[in-house]
């Protein structure tokens, strides 16, 4: 009886062990795929929201379930978004694009926060088109 005792607590602590090393692997994989991905952080100006339940937490939860987004954050105070994406699976305009499209475009009126400041007015960048 006790030499069974010895055998099963051996064998747990031999599970153990090598359940935890797998766990570590796997921690692994996920760092390698965070490091894969391009994550940037964009800031939005919306205009025409008129609540905060039905407009910004509802842009918010379409933004999250966008392909690309990470991470999305509406506040209606401010009437800004502050989003963080894969920059290798979505841009800058294609989040634009969607804002003003969740509403059929009639009632939303995106723009990147700051541009309009940081712009020069015969700027040719790409990040002043919608300056």
């Amino acid at each position: 009886m006790k030499i069974q005792k010895i055998i099963f607590v051996f064998a747990l602590i031999s599970f153990l062990a090598v359940s935890c090393k797998n766990e570590a692997k796997k921690d692994n994989s996920n760092k390698k795929e965070e490091i894969a991905k391009k994550v940037e952080e964009a800031s939005f100006n919306i205009s025409g929201m008129t609540c905060e339940i039905g407009c910004a937490k509802t842009i918010a939860s379409k933004l999250s379930k966008k392909e690309g987004v990470i991470n999305a954050e509406v506040i209606f105070n401010d009437s800004t978004a502050v989003v963080k994406y894969d920059a290798a699976k979505t841009n800058k305009k294609d989040l634009i694009a969607f804002i003003d499209g969740i509403a059929d475009g009639n009632t939303y009126k995106t723009s990147e926060a700051g541009v309009k400041e940081a712009c020069k007015k015969d700027c040719k960048k790409e990040c002043c088109d919608k300056a």
